[in-house]
């Protein structure tokens, strides 16, 4: 759907948001084991967690919609000839960039002002905001970019090849999902007796 690097920048973002939360995990565990057997806390663990998800949650935005993720809500999709669904697919593909850019236009006028300011957190930790800020930025600057992409990608699809743009930017049909569960099954279960063969 997009330009391959922005789509393995994307992954690569994915994955390391993973282990962030990977990392949080264990960060937390031993704040709860130290609290109860040390009497000792870390402090500023819930400020961290906080960053780690605002952070998280951006890149996941643009990650989730390479993979096709987001909620779409096709009741009436389905009564609509080939023509209509296009259109509404075509406005929800448009509307998603406009909303992107919108939180990425925002997200970095909350970056300036901090940076303008130098403002911290009025936490224990007395983070300076900017770091964080600048990866949530990053994050939704990422998504924005995603979307426009996906935009012009699917406003020349519609024009060259409006056959396919339902198949592409359109939301999967139930019997699509029932299929790729089913494959998804059937990978899980072949695998392990194959291995077992060749054991």
């Amino acid at each position: 759907m997009m330009l391959r690097p922005i789509e393995n920048l994307s992954r690569l973002a994915a994955l390391l948001c993973g282990y962030a939360y990977l990392g949080l995990c264990f960060l937390i565990g031993f704040e709860i084991l130290a609290r109860r057997f040390l009497h000792f806390s870390l402090q500023g663990v819930d400020e961290i967690g906080g960053y780690v998800l605002a952070i998280t949650v951006a890149f996941g935005f643009g990650y989730a919609l390479i993979q096709g993720s987001h909620t779409r809500i096709d009741i009436l999709l389905m009564y609509l000839g080939e023509r209509g669904r296009a259109i509404c697919n075509f406005l929800a593909l448009l509307g998603i960039a406009v909303f992107a850019s919108f939180m990425a236009w925002r997200a970095w006028d909350t970056l300036r002002e901090t940076l303008e300011f130098d403002s911290l957190a009025s936490t224990p930790l007395q983070t300076p905001l900017w770091i964080p800020q600048t990866l949530w930025v990053a994050g939704l600057a990422l998504f924005a970019l995603i979307a426009i992409g996906g935009a012009v990608h699917g406003a020349i699809l519609l024009a060259r090849r409006p056959a396919q743009f339902n198949n592409v930017y359109g939301p999967p049909s139930l019997q699509s999902e029932i299929d790729e569960q089913m494959s998804t099954l059937e990978e899980s279960t072949v695998l392990p007796v194959e291995q077992g063969r060749t054991a």
